[in-house]
């Protein structure tokens, strides 16, 4: 198990937009969200929509100091690419571990992405996933 670090928490003017975010979930966030709420994964604690730093990201989980990020059409515009790396050498300075998806992978083979998700969780190892086997219906 990795060395719990608490990680610092987001201003509190962030509260307000962490609320509408969690209110305002994608129907990818929510369909994962739905596996990973009340330690259904793994029996780990995931959090939603949780700040961190500047940052707010769409899961997090504390005990194995891991992000996870779904990302829709809107991340392979540049300006977002280029917002995405910055924030993501901030999350790893932290010594955070950062997973994406994309809604596509969430929508279509949800089994596919938790099969990956607890393999990641068990082995400490968040390499690229080069293709998600379709699995379930």
């Amino acid at each position: 198990m990795k060395h719990r670090q608490r990680t610092q928490q987001g201003p509190p003017k962030v509260l307000p937009l962490k609320r509408k975010l969690r209110t305002a979930m994608t129907p990818a966030e929510q369909l994962l969200w739905n596996k990973l709420r009340s330690k259904q994964c793994d029996s780990l604690k995931f959090r939603r929509q949780h700040a961190i730093g500047p940052f707010i990201v769409d899961f997090y989980c504390p005990e194995q100091l891991l992000v996870v990020e779904i990302d829709g059409d809107v991340h392979a515009e540049e300006t977002k690419i280029t917002k995405d790396r910055q924030r993501e050498r901030y999350l790893r300075s932290l010594d955070l571990q950062i997973i994406r998806y994309t809604n596509y992978e969430v929508l279509n083979n949800l089994d596919g992405v938790l099969e990956h998700l607890l393999g990641v969780l068990s082995s400490d190892s968040t390499s690229p996933h080069p293709s998600l086997q379709r699995r379930g219906n």
